[in-house]
């Protein structure tokens, strides 16, 4: 067991105070016994500067006194130390990196963040490299921040790279980096996370009050959200800061945990995803060009039978997605929606494929082969090439079918084909898949998604998660800022329920942007894309499926 530690704490734009409250926490972390700390992003000084040129003259340089009294605290404890800091480089650029100290205060590592956010974009460089995955006793470490974690791929690079342990520096206002970006890292990947974020403001205290007024928030909400959490690989939270105050979390941890990747049908969740297919992701990014779908729309899932199916089309819904494992056939289902516009959602066998087929009261209007393999279904050896995109006259939808929602490289592929609606016909197993997984997928891509399966009694496991008009500080709210990032409003089915119904919007699918300047689809990271569609040798020992 190794005991690992979160540390979370204020800084401002007094540097030396700063570096006292770091060396503080690592003194706690030490007098704890901890082995590794990670401290927040940002800790030599608020990422609010005035200019790059102010950005670059308060930056760390390698070997400064800042950084090398951090290297000197890690030595006199003998612990691994990872903070976040900005650094200035020989080459004119300010980076804010991640760097990693190990117990005889040698550099082991640094992390420069690929994901800037707001505008962090006027006054820094983003990261040109991966982040790389360094081998140490303890494990195998990766290190990403805050924004980096709020879409998917710099944590899926490092875990399809064999790091079994993710450090999460932040920086952070969002009161769902704890509830839902920060937790789906780990249990997507199973991978241990250790998650720092900061508390106090994240301005400049005598400029706080003006900002918060020109963004129409309550100054305290420009304050670092804290949370700071150590989460084990099936997404559970194993020890967590509250939300204010200076803190240290910490936790016994088995790393080796992070080794085994498989479901409980025994599928490894590396070993079967498919590079190939995912390399329309490293295309150039772009802006959505799709125009928007319609403001409103009623969705449904519904229980596989047919008097439901035909009492919930003939009340409105213009979609409905049935469970997975549902046993009626198209014809069935395309009776029951005689007499409606509705379009539904089922899965059906073909050979050795299952498809997700899209049908209304004409007939069959599209269908979408399941992608990937996974043992739950031996016989599905006859996988889809690609995400379909089907244009409905509400917008544009995608089928992720079965097994396909494990995947975030799935919704990725349908967001930049500029989906505004994803159907999800599956059958969720372990709890993080409908906790974090299917939330995690409708924000970090900006889709609305309805998801229908069946627990093992036959009753219906369903949801809807819309997307909010409510959308970071760079949309008008409707009701007072909450301090949520990007999560979606769900709607789940109640215990014994036949249907669940709810309104999405596929028109702000359009709005991706989480921030001034940080687009959640077109500014996906180059640098760790590359890992995605990598074909690596070996990435597990899990054999051939049959």
């Amino acid at each position: 067991m190794t005991r690992v530690a979160a540390a979370q704490l204020a800084a401002g734009t007094d540097v030396a105070e700063n570096l006292d409250a770091c060396l503080r926490m690592i003194d706690a972390a030490a007098a704890a016994n901890a082995e590794l700390v990670v401290l927040p992003e940002f800790c030599n000084h608020l990422s609010w500067y005035t200019s790059r040129a102010h950005a670059y003259r308060m930056a760390c340089r390698p070997g400064d006194s800042f950084l090398t009294a951090i290297a000197e605290r890690a030595a006199r404890h003998r612990m691994y130390v990872k903070i976040g800091v900005t650094l200035a480089r020989a080459d004119g650029r300010t980076t804010g990196t991640g760097v990693l100290f190990g117990p005889d205060g040698a550099l082991l590592g640094q992390s420069d963040k690929q994901i800037l956010m707001g505008a962090e974009n006027d006054h820094l460089d983003p990261g040109e490299t991966d982040s790389p995955v360094i081998d140490t006793p303890l494990g195998r470490i990766g290190m990403y921040a805050c924004m980096e974690g709020v879409t998917c791929e710099v944590a899926r690079s490092l875990a399809v790279r064999g790091a079994q342990l993710l450090l999460n520096s932040l920086n952070s206002f969002a009161t769902d980096e704890a509830s839902l970006h920060i937790p789906v890292r780990a249990a997507e990947n199973k991978v241990w996370v250790v998650a720092a974020n900061k508390v106090g403001p994240l301005l400049p205290a005598q400029q706080l009050p003006a900002i918060a007024a020109r963004l129409g928030v309550p100054p305290d909400r420009l304050h670092g959200a804290g949370e700071s959490q150590i989460v084990a690989p099936d997404g559970a939270t194993v020890a967590k800061a509250p939300a204010t105050g200076e803190s240290l979390v910490f936790a016994d941890i088995d790393i080796d945990l992070a080794d085994d990747k498989r479901r409980p049908d025994g599928t490894d969740i590396l070993a079967v995803r498919r590079p190939r297919l995912y390399a329309p992701l490293l295309a150039e990014p772009s802006l959505r060009q799709a125009p928007a779908g319609m403001d409103t729309l009623q969705v449904a899932a519904v229980l596989p039978d047919l008097d439901v199916i035909a009492e919930t089309a003939s009340a409105g819904p213009e979609l409905l997605v049935l469970p997975e494992t549902a046993t009626l056939s198209a014809a069935q289902v395309i009776a029951a929606l005689q007499g409606t516009s509705a379009h539904a959602v089922l899965t059906v066998r073909v050979g050795d494929a299952q498809h997700g087929l899209l049908v209304n009261a004409g007939g069959i209007a599209g269908y979408q082969p399941q992608l990937h393999r996974t043992h739950r279904h031996p016989w599905l050896t006859d996988t889809g090439s690609r995400v379909e995109v089907f244009e409905l006259p509400w917008g544009r939808l995608a089928l992720v079918v079965g097994d396909d929602a494990l995947f975030p490289e799935t919704f990725r592929l349908a967001a930049i084909q500029d989906v505004d609606v994803v159907a999800v016909p599956h059958s969720p197993v372990e709890r993080w898949e409908s906790r974090l997984g299917l939330p995690e997928r409708s924000a970090e891509n900006r889709l609305n998604v309805v998801a229908a399966g069946l627990d093992p009694q036959g009753g219906l496991v369903a949801a809807v998660y819309a997307l909010s008009p409510d959308f970071t500080l760079w949309t008008a709210w409707s009701g007072p800022f909450t301090g949520v990032i990007s999560h979606p409003e769900i709607t789940t089915a109640p215990p014994g329920a036949t249907r669940v119904h709810a309104l999405v919007r596929p028109a702000q699918a359009v709005n991706r942007n989480v921030s001034k300047g940080t687009d959640l689809v077109a500014g996906r990271p180059r640098p760790a894309l590359a890992a995605l569609i990598r074909e690596p040798a070996t990435l597990t020992t899990q054999p051939e499926l049959p």
